[in-house]
């Protein structure tokens, strides 16, 4: 089995360029060995204008049945003669995803070391599989690839050419074509979309291709209209693997909202005030609010979850009152642009030991989270669905149990004060709901009833006689401790 990957360049640019990417030299023919065959990697052209890298895997059918590993889904074992006869080492599958991230791992994590600029630099590229195995057709083929910009040629391959009448076989030919993409993004579809095709695996799926998923899938999967199916069949249809990925999915999408364009809308209401000063945007407003609540309750460890970008852990590491702040997120992406906001990497050993930024997600318990003095959602109960909300509800209130809680969300009447909102909008497009005062104080009532808590609620913002504050904030106080709640 093989694939193609081409550039075309300038000779300012030239598309050789694509031999500091896959750190494969075009003028040398290299050898891999991997668990069920052996990896070739060679340019049949590389010049200036165009250059084809060509990644050929020649499986061992022998190893296969060794490993116990045939064409049966999960590892089962098959009937013998379909562990020596099956379409392994011709149609491009799991294998060959597998032998795309071993070869290629480097490329496809956006890493060059001799040309840093090059990974993030979009280029055309031109992707073909001569012998694709499409459960779905080619209907299904363009629906995978189309919704990332790709331009989808997905031909059906005849069962026998002699014989028309026979039909299509399951197997495509399939081309790519785009013309701004880094070579990263196609590496990582084709990852995670040639077993979504094939709809089989070669190896036994466990819990850590979850991990698999998300970091390959990292700013496509959670807004792709195929999620569901992607998911499910990259998860050889295991459904508590499924499961545990579509909860993911649905917090990386709160995740990946950058927070500047929250605070775009938060900040659009203009002075009541006739002076030309400047009001403190609401984002400022609210992370003052929060540092208060935290400051009146004593705490001194605290969570931030649902973290982002980090903002409030910056914040909060100006109060030496705070003596251990960590942040919880689901996104790698999130945490590696808190880190660099941060400067952890440059921070004194005495402040480093105040902060850390853990991943998780607030859809399961985490026992990390335990022995807190005080928990922070600030701004992310709005981005979840409101069948996800019970799940988030356990994690924090009825396993973490931190002495404090402090919830912040939109109040959406007032969002009549906005002239810069359409009528009818939620501030920000990944907002799944945006609550009255009254529905959330039913919500924050109803959870703290549930869990041994009192509720407080503060207003965040100027406090409209009419519609009140932008922002409302919930402080949830433990009143019952877990042992006695238990009995």
């Amino acid at each position: 089995m093989f694939l193609t990957i081409t550039t075309t360049g300038t000779p300012e640019r030239p598309a050789t360029d694509l031999g500091f990417l896959l750190h494969k030299h075009p003028e040398k023919a290299q050898t891999f060995s991997t668990s069920y065959g052996t990896a070739h990697v060679l340019y049949p052209e590389a010049d200036a204008e165009r250059c084809t890298a060509a990644l050929l895997l020649e499986v061992d059918a022998v190893a296969l049945v060794r490993r116990g590993k045939g064409k049966g889904r999960g590892g089962a074992p098959d009937a013998a003669l379909a562990q020596y006869v099956n379409d392994r080492p011709y149609a491009a599958s799991s294998l060959l995803a597998v032998a795309l991230s071993a070869v290629f791992s480097s490329a496809m994590k956006g890493v060059c070391n001799a040309r840093p600029e090059l990974p993030a630099e979009p280029r055309p590229l031109r992707i073909e599989v001569p012998a694709l195995p499409a459960r779905g057709g080619p209907a299904l083929v363009r629906k995978l690839f189309e919704p990332l910009g790709w331009t989808v040629t997905a031909e059906p391959v005849p069962l026998d050419t002699e014989f028309p009448q026979w039909g299509d076989s399951r197997y495509v030919r399939l081309e790519l074509e785009s013309a701004d993409r880094t070579l990263a993004e196609a590496l990582r579809h084709l990852y995670v979309l040639l077993p979504v095709l094939d709809d089989a695996k070669h190896y036994w799926v466990s819990s850590d291709e979850v991990d698999k998923l998300l970091r390959a899938g990292e700013g496509w999967l959670p807004g792709h209209p195929e999620q569901k199916l992607i998911t499910s069949r990259y998860l050889s249809r295991r459904w508590s693997l499924t499961r545990q990925a579509t909860e993911r999915l649905e917090l990386v999408r709160l995740a990946e909202a950058d927070d500047s364009a929250v605070e775009e809308i938060d900040n659009a209401v203009e002075a009541e005030t006739e002076t030309e000063e400047r009001p403190t945007p609401l984002a400022v407003q609210r992370r003052e609010a929060i540092t208060a609540a935290l400051k009146a309750s004593g705490a001194a460890r605290v969570l931030d979850l649902g973290c982002g970008q980090g903002q409030l852990v910056q914040a909060l590491l100006k109060d030496p009152a705070f003596t251990e702040i960590v942040g919880l997120d689901v996104s790698m992406r999130a945490l590696t642009i808190a880190s660099r906001r941060l400067k952890l990497d440059r921070m004194g050993e005495r402040q480093a030991a105040r902060v850390k930024l853990l991943q998780g997600s607030l859809a399961y318990t985490d026992n990390r989270l335990k022995g807190y003095d005080a928990a922070v959602l600030s701004e992310v109960i709005e981005h979840l669905d409101l069948p996800r909300l019970p799940a988030l509800e356990y994690a924090v209130f009825g396993a973490a149990r931190p002495r404090t809680v402090l919830v912040t969300t939109p109040n959406v009447e007032y969002n009549v004060r906005w002239e810069s909102l359409p009528a009818g909008h939620v501030r920000h497009g990944d907002h799944r709901f945006e609550w009255t005062r009254a529905e959330f104080r039913a919500w924050a009532e109803a959870v703290a009833e549930r869990h041994g808590y009192g509720a407080e609620f503060v207003p965040v913002g100027p406090d409209d006689p009419e519609v009140g504050p932008p922002t409302q904030m919930a402080v949830f106080t433990l009143t019952t401790p877990k042992e006695a709640k238990a009995a």
